[in-house]
Order: C-alpha cells, then sequence, then structure tokens
C-alpha cells in the first residue's frame, strides 16, 4: 500500500502524473514498483521529509529516494540516497541533510557540514570526542543546524550558529563542522526544517529553548520579543500537561499537549507562539507564549493524532478522519480551491481513502508550499524497539563488553542470560567475539541478540549464532525472564506491595509500559533505589491479568472475564498510565468477554439441543410401545 495524498506545487511530474502544477485539493498517487519481484511491503512509506529544494521519501525497506527542485520540473529525475547501512530517519532542510542509520550513525551534507564539498555525505557521528557518547538515537534538522541525541540522552549540534540556535554568542562561535555537547539529560529535540531556533526537554519535562526569537517564535514572553537567544534559557508558563511534540518554523512553533479533561479522558490541545500573518497560528494576534488555538472543529469526542508545520502552513489530523488546515494557501498547500490564507482552522476535505486502516497510522507533511498525508503503520514491535534502545542506556545496564580498541560497551546481563541459554560460559564466549570487534559492529551484535533478527549482518550473525538461542522471539524472551517465578529475586528491582503481598517488576519493563514510572525512573532529580507503592484496589484475578499482559501483551485463555474485572482494569491503567499499545489491553478484555459470552451462550444452546434430543428420542420410543 504505498498510496499517498498530495497537494500544493506539483514538484513531481514523474510521480503525479497528468496533474497541472498547482494541486489545489487533495489528490491520489502511487509509487509504481520498479522491481515487479519485490515486495510491495518493501516500498511501503515509512517517512517524507520536505524542504525548499528536495523531498526525501524513506522507505520500509530501508532505501530512501529524493528530489531535487529545480525550474524545470520535467526534467526532474529521483536519486536513491547512497547509504550502505540501513536508514531509519532522514531529515531535510534549507541547508543540510541528515541520515540516521539502523546502527546508530549519522550521515549529513550541506553547506554548514562539510565547507569543502557540500553534496558529499559524512558520518558526523564518528566525530563527536566522547568515543562511548556516538551512538544516536534520534536526528532533527533546523534551517541551518543538526541536532544528534544520543543513546546516552546527550544532544549534540553542529552547523550554522547565526542566530545562536547553538547555544553560543554567535560571536564566539560563528558555525561549527565538528559536533559539539549541547545539554545533558535530554528526552526530546524539538526544531524544524524551516527553523533558526531549537527546543530541549529534559527528564523532567522541563522545557529549554535557545535561537531566533524576533518574532517571539520561542514563547518567552512579550517582554523577551525579537531578539536572539544566545544560551538555553527554560520556556515559563507552559501549559499544563505533558508535552507530546513541538514543531517549528521560521515566525512560529506549535506544541502538542496531552492533559487530562473534567471527564479524565487524556484530551491534546494545540498551543501556537509567533507571528501570526505570514503563516497563521490558529488566532489572530502575535503570540509571545503559547496560546492555545482554539475551533469548534476540534469536537470533544475528537482528539489529535499527528499535526505538521511547514514554512507557513499547518495541518493537523485527528481521530474522527478529519484534516485541518490554517495559514498560507497561494498554492493550494491547504487543499483547498479558494484563499490565500486561512488564519483561523478549517477542515479539507478529502477524497475518500482506498485503504481501510486504523487512522492513527496516517501521517502529515508539510514543506514549502506542499503537503503529504500518508499511510505508514508501524513495522516492528515496540517492546523491541524499547529494547533495543534501552540497552544502549548506561542507566539500565549492569554488564560491560570491551571492544577491540578499548572502547566499552554496556548491556542487561539479565537479558543476555536468557538469550545465551542461561549459561555464563556463553557471556564468556560473546566477550570472547566481542574483543575482537569495533563499537560498530559489538553495536550490531547486541542489536541482534536483543531483536532476534538475524538479517541484520549476516555475517556477523554466523559468529555468533552458536551461543544465541535463535529460535526464541523476543516478545517469548520476556515472558520467559520476567514470568518465571524461580527467576533471582534481586534482579527484579521495584516492589508493587497489595493485600500484604509483595510483587517484585524489572524497572525495565515498568519504563517501557508505564507513564507514571517512566517519568519516576528517568527523572534526574528522583531517587533511583528501590519503591514500594500500596495499591490494594484490584483483586487477585485482575491484578494478575494486568501483570501477565505488562509483561506478554496478551492475557491468558485460561482466566474468565468478568465485567468487575473490566471495570477494575480500567481502573488499573489510569493509575499506571499504561502505554496502550497494539493490541490495547481494554480492547482484548472486551473481545475476550464477548467471545467467553459467545462460547457460554453456544454451550447452553448445545445443552438445550441435547435435552429436547432426549425428550424427542423419548418421545418416539413411546408412540412405537404405543402403536
Amino acid at each position: 500500500m504505498n498510496d499517498c495524498l498530495f497537494f500544493g506545487i506539483n514538484e513531481f511530474p514523474k510521480l503525479i502524473k497528468n496533474e497541472p502544477d498547482k494541486i489545489k485539493k487533495p489528490i491520489q498517487f502511487k509509487f509504481e514498483n520498479e522491481n515487479e519481484n519485490e515486495n510491495e511491503n518493501e516500498k511501503q512509506i515509512k517517512q517524507i521529509s520536505l524542504s525548499y529544494y528536495s523531498t526525501i521519501f524513506l522507505f520500509k525497506n530501508g532505501k530512501a529516494i529524493e528530489f531535487f527542485t529545480d525550474q524545470e520540473y520535467s526534467n526532474q529525475n529521483p536519486k536513491e540516497i547512497q547509504i550502505k547501512e540501513n536508514i531509519q530517519k532522514v531529515t531535510v532542510s534549507v541547508q543540510n541533510e541528515a541520515i540516521l542509520t539502523k546502527e546508530g550513525n549519522v550521515f549529513a551534507k550541506g553547506r554548514d557540514i562539510n565547507s569543502n564539498n557540500s553534496n558529499q555525505f559524512i558520518n558526523i557521528s564518528s566525530l563527536i570526542e566522547d568515543i562511548n557518547d556516538r551512538v544516536i538515537e534520534d536526528i532533527v534538522s533546523g534551517d541551518n543546524s543538526i541536532y544528534l541525541l544520543t543513546s546516552n540522552q546527550n544532544v549534540y549540534e553542529i552547523g550554522s550558529n547565526q542566530y545562536g540556535q547553538l547555544g553560543f554568542d554567535s560571536e564566539t562561535l560563528e558555525k561549527t563542522e565538528k559536533p559539539i555537547l549541547m545539554m545533558k539529560n535530554v528526552s526530546k529535540i524539538f526544531s524544524g526544517n524551516f527553523s533558526n531556533h531549537v527546543f530541549l526537554l529534559n527528564s523532567n519535562q522541563e522545557l529549554f529553548g535557545c535561537g531566533d526569537n524576533r518574532n517571539g517564535q520561542l514563547g518567552l514572553g512579550e517582554s523577551i520579543k525579537e531578539t536572539k537567544i544566545y544560551k538555553l534559557t527554560k520556556i515559563q508558563n507552559i501549559p499544563k500537561g505533558k508535552i507530546i511534540d513541538i514543531q517549528c518554523a521560521s515566525w512560529h512553533s506549535i506544541m502538542l499537549i496531552e492533559d487530562e479533561n473534567e471527564n479524565e479522558n487524556l484530551k491534546r490541545k494545540l498551543y501556537s507562539c509567533g507571528f501570526y500573518r505570514f503563516n497563521g497560528l490558529g488566532i489572530f494576534h502575535n503570540a509571545y507564549e503559547f496560546t492555545e488555538i482554539k475551533s469548534s472543529l476540534f469536537e470533544d469526542d475528537d482528539n489529535i493524532l499527528d499535526f505538521s508545520v511547514g514554512r507557513n502552513h499547518n495541518l493537523i489530523l485527528t481521530s474522527n478522519s478529519k484534516l485541518i488546515g490554517f495559514g498560507d494557501n497561494a498554492y493550494g498547500e491547504l487543499g483547498i480551491e479558494d484563499g490565500y490564507f486561512e488564519l483561523s482552522p478549517i477542515q479539507i476535505e478529502l477524497p475518500k481513502l482506498r485503504f481501510n486502516e486504523n487512522i492513527s497510522n496516517y501521517h502529515i507533511s508539510c514543506g514549502f508550499r506542499k503537503s503529504f498525508l500518508y499511510y505508514s503503520p508501524s513495522s516492528f514491535s515496540n517492546l523491541e524497539e524499547d529494547l533495543i534502545k534501552l540497552f544502549r542506556r548506561k542507566e539500565f545496564c549492569d554488564i560491560s563488553f570491551k571492544t577491540e580498541n578499548g572502547e566499552i560497551i554496556e548491556a542487561h546481563k539479565l537479558i543476555l542470560k536468557y538469550r545465551l541459554n542461561q549459561n555464563e560460559n556463553q557471556i564468556e564466549k560473546l566477550q570472547e567475539i566481542i574483543s575482537k570487534k569495533s563499537i560498530k559492529e559489538s553495536n550490531q551484535i547486541f542489536e541482534m541478540i536483543y531483536s532476534n533478527n538475524s538479517k541484520i549482518n549476516l555475517k556477523l550473525y554466523s559468529e555468533i549464532k552458536e551461543i544465541i538461542n535463535s529460535n526464541e522471539k523476543i516478545e517469548e524472551t520476556i515472558k520467559r525472564i520476567y514470568l518465571n517465578e524461580n527467576e533471582n529475586e534481586n534482579e527484579k528491582d521495584f516492589i508493587i506491595e497489595r493485600e500484604e503481598k509483595q510483587y517484585k517488576f524489572p524497572k525495565l519493563i515498568l519504563i517501557m509500559r508505564s507513564e507514571l514510572y517512566r517519568g519516576m525512573f528517568l527523572s534526574v532529580t528522583e531517587d533511583k533505589s528501590n519503591k514500594v507503592t500500596d495499591y490494594s484496589e484490584l483483586s487477585n484475578k485482575s491484578f494478575q491479568i494486568f501483570e501477565y499482559w505488562i509483561y506478554s501483551n496478551q492475557i491468558k485463555d485460561e482466566i474468565q472475564i468478568t465485567k468487575d474485572i473490566i471495570n477494575e482494569i480500567q481502573i488499573g491503567i489510569d493509575y499506571f498510565q499504561l502505554n496502550q499499545t497494539n493490541p490495547n489491553l481494554f480492547d482484548l478484555l472486551i473481545n475476550k468477554f464477548n467471545n467467553q459470552n459467545s462460547k457460554l451462550k453456544l454451550k447452553l444452546k448445545l445443552k438445550l439441543f441435547n435435552f429436547l434430543k432426549e425428550i424427542i428420542m423419548k418421545l418416539k420410543e413411546e408412540l412405537i410401545i404405543f402403536n
């Protein structure tokens, strides 16, 4: 399913054929698969990144193609990005491009990245001075800069510092072609392909920003407007709730906040700040602090799934399948026929989508005078992705391996113990193999161990397959690790106490599953020692369901579901702030409850049928005797 919706300037006549230069209503197009033998799902779009001069399409198979914009669109041909490693994320801005690979490397090019050859990709993550901080977890582009989030939760920056977007006075540091440390203990980076400002969110949900604030786009308040911020500054008066995302453009920023409303449901709201005239903030005045975007289109039973900020326009996708936009529409980038500006949110008419999939699998990308709406479901288990990311974080590691260059890689002993058949000698064999490898190859080996994916690097896999239990899926591994009653109690390092009984959980699993514990354990100031939570409102059966699902994403077949259990589990979901990934626990309960009732009804019908059958047979016998 490679279908996309597009509207705006048609810079892709060889891709979006037989359409005018300006496409003012959403139209569908499809990537034509050049290789007939290639699996259609391999060409499924994973991400689209676009700016002034180029648009990059990243596919699920780890390959990416790029369209360059020039005056002669008809001569335009896409080019595959020549990176040998599997590409996981792309980001393109006015002055640079960056590629994040599955191995945790970042390749970038641009005038402010490599002044000797701006068209050549170089590995900028390898330029980080701390060799143990070179595995990159995320990348974000600004207009003239690139930000790298490492597996140790440190942010490095590279590129231009013209507006102070690197956190230094521009006279002191004009630009850097080598990544420099910007901030530690960061959970998320927010910027934009057209922006010269950046936000950093730490693990305590404190927001910091720096860079261009001449139009109030940092949300620091009216007293600090029309200036450049050269040092990371804490953003005050942030709206109540959890920051989900912030996207930035030249003159404005939009923040997505998740908060609990009066009905105790999690409601997402948008807030904007900056200059309203050119692009629209969704409000009719300049905003120097983050101000809520209000509209009757944001209904109570509706929620925001995704949004994207282009240079001059903004698009929002809601759970009720509504596409909402505001800002510039001179080239049809809002997908409406009439009007040049829409300063308040309007709904965009969509064609009937050909794929009947969950609306939450759709994503938006806005650029300069163009917009995409595309279908991109997750291709990996959330549990597996979280494990691969977390095993690189020192905070949760308890065993060290030394590579051939003396570099240290840390991992989870508990996971390795089970993936290596609970054999300490196997861990020693693994150490012997890693001692002859580079840090890059060693990271690949651990990724294979954690994901059970032999396709990552066949050569390396052939070396370690004898010591890995290769027939076991990662989810099954997790079950065996954490549901084994005889497991070493010292390695289950968090206690939940109820009805005078203690249940010990590993922090790693609770972090993946619960926002409550994620905030607790990842906090910089929070005490990381064992804690006890007293929670006795769940019955024994409900707690068993809750516990098993946290580890396995499943409900045991033998468990009988009742309405009381469903109500209790709902309380547990709210209390622990569970990350409700698919399959959703509440949906599983409802489905199992309905199935069990259906089976019960079927059993009753069979009993009744057999009872009636016996009566009929007896009547027949009596009639025969009577005759």
